[in-house]
């Protein structure tokens, strides 16, 4: 089991006790470079159990996304939304996405997101 980045528990611990969605953050995961604003948990996981909510063959999985925890803890997960993953000049979905991405998964990362155009 790899340590987690110290650095990147510590940015997500912020995004958690201050409730921000304003933090802007590209990871490399598994891979993948994943680009776009935090959401503290609680927040990501309500706008989750909505978009299911409204989803009439998914709508059984939104409860799964509301049960809290009372556990205070370091982060284990980043949660992002708006947020895209980027192959090539092209990023998917377009509208942006709702990504939970382990921290112990992150290879690289950098403050910022990529701008990018299909021009």
């Amino acid at each position: 089991m790899s340590k987690p980045d110290e650095l990147l528990v510590d940015v997500a611990a912020l995004v958690e006790s201050g409730h921000s969605n304003q933090m802007t953050l590209t990871v490399v995961a598994g891979g993948a470079v994943i680009t776009g604003r935090l959401a503290p948990e609680a927040v990501w996981r309500q706008r989750v159990s909505e978009v299911l909510a409204d989803s009439a063959s998914l709508n059984g999985f939104s409860a799964v996304f509301t049960a809290t925890t009372c556990e205070e803890k370091a982060p284990t997960h980043l949660h992002f939304h708006v947020s895209r993953i980027l192959q090539g000049t092209v990023g998917i979905p377009e509208t942006g996405g709702m990504y939970r991405v382990a921290i112990d998964d992150v290879s690289a990362w950098t403050v910022g997101d990529f701008s990018y155009s299909d021009q």
